[in-house]
């Protein structure tokens, strides 16, 4: 038994609720604002990066390589919407497409990782390279009607799959038994 605590809900939850909040904006319910991009430093960002050097500790290359990768994705996003419009340079949105395709892409060989893991992150990260793939596409093709929208939802989607592990995963630490069904694959793989 790991006399550890597990970091993973701490990054599972500030990807996951950052993740809802950004899309939330992205479906058009709401304009971008300060709220959105202080959860993508502090929460989404700074917590992940934590988690994953929590996951490094435990010898856990997943957890490291995910939390760490996306702490720095929503800092250099943050970073990225913060300093598109201050002077530097305007952003291109079809540039920002290649952004999320490289992010894709990562995310891609991630989910390949996960399979033989519990199937609650293998969802999580599957409808997360289906995010990532569909911002490029919202973003190549500067479309802003329903097919945007459509992508906000299926970041929210995401979002809330991540929530669910981390939810999963502190009930189960805090009772002794699965209370939220994860879909565990038994030892040996699928």
């Amino acid at each position: 038994m790991n006399d550890r605590a597990n970091p993973a809900p701490l990054g599972l939850m500030g990807f996951g609720m950052t993740t809802v909040l950004l899309n939330i904006h992205n479906a058009g319910f709401f304009p971008m604002d300060v709220m959105i991009l202080s959860m993508g430093i502090f929460y989404g960002g700074l917590a992940q990066v934590i988690a994953g050097i929590m996951e490094f500790r435990k010898n856990n290359l997943f957890g490291l390589t995910a939390f760490t990768s996306y702490g720095l994705f929503w800092l250099s996003l943050v970073f990225i919407l913060i300093f598109q419009g201050g002077g530097v340079r305007t952003l291109d949105t079809g540039f920002l497409g290649w952004y999320f395709l490289m992010w894709g892409v990562f995310t891609g060989y991630m989910f390949l990782g996960t399979l033989t893991k519990n199937r609650a992150l293998q969802v999580l990260f599957a409808s997360l390279t289906i995010l990532f793939i569909m911002l490029a596409i919202r973003d190549w093709t500067g479309t802003t009607g329903w097919f945007a929208d459509l992508t906000g939802w299926e970041g929210i989607f995401t979002g809330a799959s991540a929530i669910y592990l981390a939810a999963a995963e502190v009930l189960k630490d805090s009772y002794g038994r699965e209370i939220l069904p994860i879909g565990e694959i038994p030892r040996g793989g699928v």
